[in-house]
């Protein structure tokens, strides 16, 4: 399957934590993007907010991270907002917003993590700006963006990743490289969601999304084995065989039993 392209969605609004979190107390399931904006312009949760930006923000922040397919993200985080500490949210956010934005999974992936690795001080802007202009030329946009645009596009990665919590102060120069781990919890969430959406195993073990936390194949079973520890599943793993014994047999229950903590 083709992937899909990259975009400049992210400068409809970066990691959006505050607002999401608004959005999600909002949103009603069976709510559309349409329907969300009328409530959100009504319920004056959103004061310093235009109109027109606020139909941003739900139309290109808000639903291609949390409402499509079928709302299923925003069902799962309404659920647990409330109880969910900031930070884990927060990562949760992180991940639907890197699966809505290709450009920013790729970025944390390609660069992020190897840069941690590496023991750099910083993501280089420059860095960045030639992730951008390489993903051009192997024509992972529709067309290809001006010079102003892949600047921009670069201001809004690391940004975001900002929002997110892996990088902190930024300077002409780029931003400062911050710890980020994925939290137990987050990754039970994970965990679960995959295996309930069908994914075997050993697909769950080698899915791409736990590399957006800087996990390879080793790294997310080391995760998963810690989380059997505390009774979230039953983990047996010998050399390339894994298998899994669930809980929780659907994400309904998991989710009930996160939100009793």
């Amino acid at each position: 399957m083709q992937a899909a392209p990259y975009t400049t969605r992210l400068q409809a609004g970066l990691g959006l934590l505050s607002e999401s979190r608004a959005l999600l107390a909002l949103w009603q399931p069976g709510m559309t993007a349409g329907d969300l904006y009328r409530v959100a312009l009504a319920s004056g949760s959103f004061p310093n907010v235009s109109a027109r930006r606020l139909r941003n923000i739900v139309a290109e922040g808000f639903a291609p991270r949390f409402l499509a397919p079928g709302a299923v993200s925003a069902g799962h985080l309404k659920r647990i907002c409330a109880t969910l500490p900031a930070d884990e949210l927060a990562q949760l956010m992180f991940l639907y917003t890197c699966r809505a934005n290709p450009i920013l999974a790729d970025c944390v992936r390609e660069l992020y993590w190897p840069a941690r690795a590496e023991g750099a001080r910083l993501l280089a802007r420059e860095h960045v700006i030639g992730f951008i202009q390489r993903a051009l030329d192997d024509g992972k946009t529709r067309v290809r963006w001006a010079d102003g645009t892949v600047r921009r596009v670069a201001h809004y990665l690391l940004g975001c990743c900002a929002d997110f919590g892996l990088l902190g102060k930024g300077s002409r120069v780029g931003r400062e490289i911050l710890p980020f781990a994925i939290a137990q919890r987050v990754a039970a969430y994970l965990a679960h969601e995959l295996h309930v959406a069908g994914s075997g195993d050993e697909a769950l073990v080698a899915h791409a999304d736990w590399q957006l936390f800087g996990l390879d194949r080793r790294g997310t079973l080391e995760a998963l084995q810690r989380l059997s520890l505390h009774n979230w599943f039953i983990l047996q793993s010998a050399g390339e065989v894994t298998h899994i014994g669930w809980r929780c047999r659907t994400m309904e229950a998991f989710l009930d039993v996160l939100a009793e903590g």
